[in-house]
């Protein structure tokens, strides 16, 4: 029998057991009842995990009765048959809902004397969690939507929740450019896969996006432990379908996703390249394959995003479009193994795109839908902005922000993101044009942007942007 779960367990005995004396040290903890009750912890949560789904397959199930039968917390005549007919796992999900009290206790410890106890906890749950969830050949949605927020639970209350590296700038985003300079690019570091999806959650609005995410890591991360330990892998396709307006996000997420791959080693590189029709279609019969090619030679090793992918089947009759997409199914399959294909672009016209060439369909499979941002989001955003150029929005003028963003119409096409940063540079116009007057203007005169500096708003059917 394969011993992934006990090798988990022993690990969590070990590791957590020991941050569990060193919280007790100078106390008057018992230490046989710390000793009895950190193996208890690893079966609730194994044992929650397992719950989710209500699946309780044999999989799961015998590697639970030969592991935890060591510490005389299950019969080992038990059958997994026996543990279905007496719902003895039922209700054990409920465990995820909260942080565990020996969770807590180290957190407080953590508080108190600047130690890093929870994230010991936190490191060896997460590793026993996707263990459990690499017991079955192909992991549950419910099985991995439970992993991900009990993930998302600890971190919201470990004690530093929230302390990342920056997601501009450091050693990941030099080493990211450095690479896009280079014609063959080095890899990237692997970086800790927390640390890339803490950078993912800072991300202003994006929540269903964020979600989608956190589920594909964890499910290649559950798949590679199977890999790992030579177990039955479903054979999963890996590229992506990202729909929505401009501005929506999906290029910085497309350079996470590359570094969670990268992190995962499902690609050697991790880096992004992105490309557009202009990079992919030639002018004469038989150019635009090669073109493509040499394309995919490039991200090969890495994460290649395709954006308005739909314009590749638009054209007339002597376009070569269709050509593209025939070329892009063929390096996909052939490089299937060593890189990962994201096309982006409006959602209705991806549908199209994808329908368009039955390769497509088979080979993109899951489709992400990036909304649009509400106006609190893009005052965010806009803060985000003007933050980094060193300017302040007065109450008055964030109160102002808020409604011109509410007065455009959302729709194909609506800027989000990008329109943010356009009433920026064009507030930021105005702010200068304002104090051109201003003889010997004080600091907080030249940072702080007003109502006055805020454009008209748009009329129908105009932007009060462009004039």
């Amino acid at each position: 029998m394969d011993k992934g779960l006990t090798n988990a367990v022993d690990q969590f005995v070990e590791r957590v057991g020991g941050a569990m004396r060193m919280a007790a040290a100078g106390t008057k903890m018992d230490l046989e009842v710390l000793d009895r009750n950190v193996p208890i912890e690893a079966y609730n949560l194994a044992t929650a995990i397992m719950d989710a789904d209500s699946r309780l397959s044999d999989d799961e199930l015998w590697p639970l009765i030969s592991t935890f039968s060591q510490f005389d917390m299950i019969p080992p005549t038990t059958t997994p048959a026996e543990i279905r007919s007496e719902g003895a796992l039922k209700g054990r999900k409920e465990w995820l809902v909260e942080p565990s009290e020996m969770f807590e206790l180290l957190a407080g410890v953590d508080r108190m004397r600047g130690t890093q106890l929870a994230q010991t906890y936190y490191d060896e749950a997460m590793k026993l969690a996707h263990m459990v969830g690499s017991l079955d050949r192909f992991p549950s949605d419910a099985e991995l939507k439970a992993i991900v927020a009990y993930q998302r639970l600890l971190r919201e209350n470990m004690p530093d929740a929230g302390a990342t590296a920056s997601a501009t700038g450091g050693p990941a985003a030099s080493a990211e450019a450095k690479a896009e300079a280079e014609e063959l690019p080095e890899p990237l570091p692997k970086e800790p896969l927390e640390d890339v999806l803490a950078e993912l959650d800072q991300l202003i609005g994006l929540d269903a996006v964020k979600e989608e995410v956190r589920l594909l890591s964890a499910m290649l991360r559950v798949q590679k432990m199977r890999a790992d330990r030579e177990l039955p892998v479903i054979d999963s396709t890996k590229h992506l379908v990202f729909s929505g307006n401009p501005g929506t996000g999906k290029t910085t997420v497309a350079r996470l996703l590359a570094r969670i791959y990268r992190s995962l080693d499902v690609v050697e590189r991790g880096h992004l390249t992105e490309v557009d029709r202009s990079g992919l279609v030639a002018g004469y019969v038989g150019q635009t394959a090669v073109k493509v090619s040499e394309v995919f030679e490039k991200a090969d090793g890495g994460v290649l995003l395709v954006d308005e992918a739909y314009s590749l089947i638009r054209g007339g009759e002597k376009d070569f479009g269709r050509e593209a997409i025939d070329a892009i199914v063929k390096n996909v399959e052939d490089r299937r193994d060593s890189m990962v294909v994201i096309l982006a672009g409006y959602p209705k016209e991806m549908a199209e795109l994808v329908s368009a060439n039955p390769g497509f369909s088979s080979r993109f499979p899951k489709t992400i839908l990036f909304p649009d941002y509400d106006d609190e989001e893009l005052v965010a955003i806009f803060e985000l902005i003007s933050g980094k150029g060193k300017y302040n929005l007065s109450p008055e003028a964030r109160e102002a922000c808020i409604q011109w963003f509410g007065k455009h119409q959302r729709g194909q096409g609506f800027g989000n993101g990008r329109l943010a940063r356009n009433l920026f540079e064009a507030m930021v116009a105005r702010h200068a044009t304002r104090l051109v007057d201003v003889t010997d203007p004080t600091d907080d005169q030249l940072m702080l942007l007003t109502p006055e500096d805020l454009p008209p708003p748009p009329e129908a059917g105009h932007d009060s942007l462009v004039s």
